[in-house]
């Protein structure tokens, strides 16, 4: 049985499912007027066919009349006698075609037409009214304005009901389609079989001509009973499939964010975004965005040309934009235009910005990899680099590249062990090839966040974190029941479906892993992971960041409400001697985190995360502290980083009111501000003292952190004073000059202080 739609599609509600739609309601709409044609047809024939036989009879009766009257001539007698008999036998076996006919064509055909037909116009109805009301309930929640919550709220709740049941709607109106098809076939057929088989048994005369069609018909006739068996066995997997599909929620758009940088078709990604006119009037309008040929565009129909918004996506950026009145807006932004586009939720926009950003790094990718290799394109690339910060060129790739892939374990891919691998997922600290980037890509950032070694920068702290972990560390948790299980590991030549069915189930199924409470963590545990590598820091001098020095007590902060005492005790209650040991086997994942946090213990931290340790873990009896604070509080950057990139809460404070940042500004931990201020820290939160960081730098005397915390927060005012002038404001200011003039001679004098740290890096700013 041929399937016309697939439920999958019909959740994306793209063009091409819409246009599938209506050839098949043109095809539907094209098979009820034929059959109904047909269905009359065969009505007046039967009719005729009655009247027929009617007068059929009565001519027969008059032969036999004749024939009685005749009987003393035996040879005319004998004739009409024999002929009359053979006449009225058929007859009698035309009547039984008649009667046949009307039972195997007309009433099949007609219940076709009322029943099956009828029953997908009333499912097609409810499928357009549930259309319907989605699209007014996007219209809503896409109009809802940022500053009234209940407008949203309800908006939000309205979508949430209206996209559940349209998506209910579309799976039944699917279902019905394809069960329309395989009932065509099977009920036509049916009938014509019937129809010639009463034929073959009335025209005994023409038993020559339909012998001819004796072998089509044997075979049609077993072809039809394949076709019934398989069309038995589809419907049967079919509404196996629809039930499991409709068990899922499909109210959210999770399911349908697929990033596929290897998609046959070419589409790297596609989805309904909201796009805003460039005209006077600004209005925004719903169509169809997808990425294609290193190109991002756009459709409004299927069938319609694409209008192509950015030419090569290596010539632009893309950003989110906070400015507007509505939510989940981005731009991207090209040399020659910009375009303005809004998600329907947040995950959207971020999936959207991503897979942009991804495309981008990919089209660079391509461009060299046929031709470089891996270092000549970390050189090229570092040569035509920019730091952003120091105004000079940079280098970062290559010394990411270089150092990462030195760590054992990490020159072959993680997954599939293709060697030089230059890709990494920076959260779970190991090396990619291409093939398995481009999988991770679609798991979604909260399982993996891939980074190219020699396209993107890399900031000291995460070069130290890769260092750190390596797929050798990330093997060990993530495979460690590899042996136990039949599933065989892909290799550099698998197809790409295997390679993607391996990592799902050792990433998002965790199927690997040892499972809780068998889970062995006997070996007592050091405080830092960093020895393991120490053979190879002394053969390789200088090519992996140092840790730096513990602050000691003349860096203690001063009048902050805390005395040094209890600061040393809240502080460095974990900074044992380097051969101390603590046995951590047997803790719950979340106090795991923890206490490893503490400990600089990356493979741990790795280990507590994968069997589902919450990175905001909270230890109720050390004053609400979250596994953040305590690698701050040691210090320890990369520590910090990789809880950040696991999704650690920035501001999460403590039960005394101190987030990460009141903590690294109390021990004077300056790389460990900028990190924290970098990834959107809240510089004016206050402790239970009323002390925001910023109140305790001052206190402390530190100039450098007073120095970050200060441009941080003329950083925002700068953007709130952009977002001013950009909407009009400056209009009307006495002299002509407006508000614009004086934002630009503010600009200008604050570039002077912003300079002061221009060359400051996060590795580097403790020394």
């Amino acid at each position: 049985m041929t399937v016309k739609l697939d439920f999958e599609e019909c959740l994306k509600d793209s063009p091409r499912f819409r246009a599938a739609i209506e050839d098949v309601e043109g095809d539907v709409n094209e098979l009820e007027t034929r059959l109904e044609k047909l269905v009359k047809q065969c009505n007046s024939m039967l009719e005729a066919g009655r009247t027929y036989c009617q007068h059929s009879k009565s001519f027969v009766n008059g032969l036999r009349e004749l024939g009685h009257h005749c009987s003393e001539d035996k040879t005319m007698g004998d004739c009409l006698e024999k002929f009359s008999k053979k006449l009225s036998i058929i007859l009698n076996a035309h009547e039984e075609l008649i009667e046949a006919t009307q039972k195997s064509v007309r009433m099949k055909l007609q219940s076709f037409v009322k029943d099956d037909v009828k029953r997908f116009k009333d499912v097609r109805k409810e499928f357009e009214r549930s259309s319907e009301t989605l699209e007014t309930a996007l219209g809503r929640n896409a109009q809802a304005p940022r500053g009234k919550q209940h407008e949203v709220e309800e908006a939000s709740l309205a979508l949430l009901n209206a996209r559940r049941i349209f998506r209910s709607e579309a799976l039944d109106y699917v279902l019905q389609i394809n069960v329309i098809e395989s009932r065509k076939k099977t009920e036509i057929l049916m009938a014509m079989l019937s129809l010639m088989e009463a034929q073959a048994l009335f025209f005994q005369q023409g038993h020559q001509s339909l012998t001819e069609l004796e072998e089509y018909r044997r075979q049609l006739s077993d072809e039809h009973t394949q076709l019934v068996l398989n069309s038995a066995r589809e419907k049967r997997d079919m509404e196996q499939r629809h039930a499991a599909i409709k068990k899922k929620d499909v109210s959210y758009d999770d399911l349908i964010m697929d990033f596929s940088p290897d998609a046959p078709n070419g589409i790297v990604m596609e989805g309904y975004l909201y796009k805003r006119a460039s005209n006077a009037f600004k209005t925004w309008s719903r169509r169809w965005f997808s990425i294609q040929k290193n190109q991002l565009v756009y459709q409004k129909k299927y069938k319609e040309q694409p209008t192509v918004v950015v030419e090569d996506l290596r010539l632009c950026t893309v950003k989110p934009c906070a400015e507007q009145d509505r939510r989940f807006c981005f731009e991207v932004v090209s040399p020659s235009k910009s375009c303005l586009l809004q998600a329907d939720s947040e995950r959207q926009q971020q999936g959207w910005m991503s897979a942009v950003q991804n495309s981008i790094a990919s089209a660079f990718q391509e461009r060299r990899e046929d031709t470089l290799s891996p270092r000549e394109r970390c050189s090229s690339v570092s040569a035509g680099s920019v730091n952003l910060v120091g105004g000079e060129q940079s280098n970062s790739g290559c010394k990411a590249l270089e150092e990462v892939q030195a760590i054992p374990g990490n020159g072959h891919c993680c997954d599939c062990g293709e060697p030089a691998p230059d890709w990494a997922s920076i959260n779970l600290g190991i090396t990619l090839c291409i093939t398995c980037s481009g999988i991770h890509r679609s798991l979604g950032v909260h399982f993996s966040k891939v980074r190219s070694l020699t396209l993107d920068s890399w900031e000291p702290e995460l070069i130290k974190l890769m260092c750190e972990l390596g797929n050798t560390a990330i093997n060990r948790i993530y495979e460690a029941r590899i042996d136990e299980i039949t599933i065989k590991k892909p290799h550099p030549s698998s197809p790409r479906q295997d390679k993607e069915s391996w990592i799902r189930s050792k990433y998002v199924e965790k199927k690997f892993i040892h499972k809780l409470p068998e889970t062995g963590r006997a070996p007592p545990l050091r405080r830092s992971s960093a020895r393991r590598n120490r053979a190879t820091t002394q053969e390789k001098p200088g090519t992996r960041p140092v840790l730096k020095p513990k602050p000691s007590r003349a860096t203690l902060p001063r009048l902050t409400g805390l005395n040094p005492s209890e600061i040393m005790k809240n502080s460095f209650d974990s900074h044992k001697d380097d051969e101390d040991e603590e046995d951590l086997s047997g803790l719950h994942p979340g106090a795991l985190l923890y206490r490893s946090a503490a400990l600089q213990h990356f493979p741990v931290m790795a280990d507590a995360l994968a069997h589902g340790a919450d990175v905001n873990w909270v230890n109720v009896a050390e004053d609400s502290r979250t596994p953040l604070i305590q690698a701050a509080t040691v210090n320890s950057l990369a520590a910090c980083e990789f809880l950040l990139q696991n999704g650690a809460n920035v501001n999460q404070a403590d039960s005394i009111g101190r987030g990460p940042l009141h903590h690294a500004t109390i021990l004077g931990h300056t790389g460990l501000v900028c990190l924290f201020l970098k990834r959107g820290a809240d510089y004016n939160a206050k402790d239970i003292h009323q002390k925001d960081p910023i109140t305790i730098a001052v206190d402390s005397a530190n100039a450098d952190i007073v120095t970050l915390l200060r441009i941080a927060k003329m950083n925002k005012e700068m953007r709130e004073m952009d977002g001013f002038a950009q909407s009009g404001h400056s209009e009307g200011c006495v002299g002509g000059g407006g508000s614009g003039d004086l934002i630009g001679q503010t600009k200008k004098s604050f570039q002077a202080l912003k300079h002061h740290l221009s060359g400051w890096t996060l590795g580097g700013q403790n020394e």
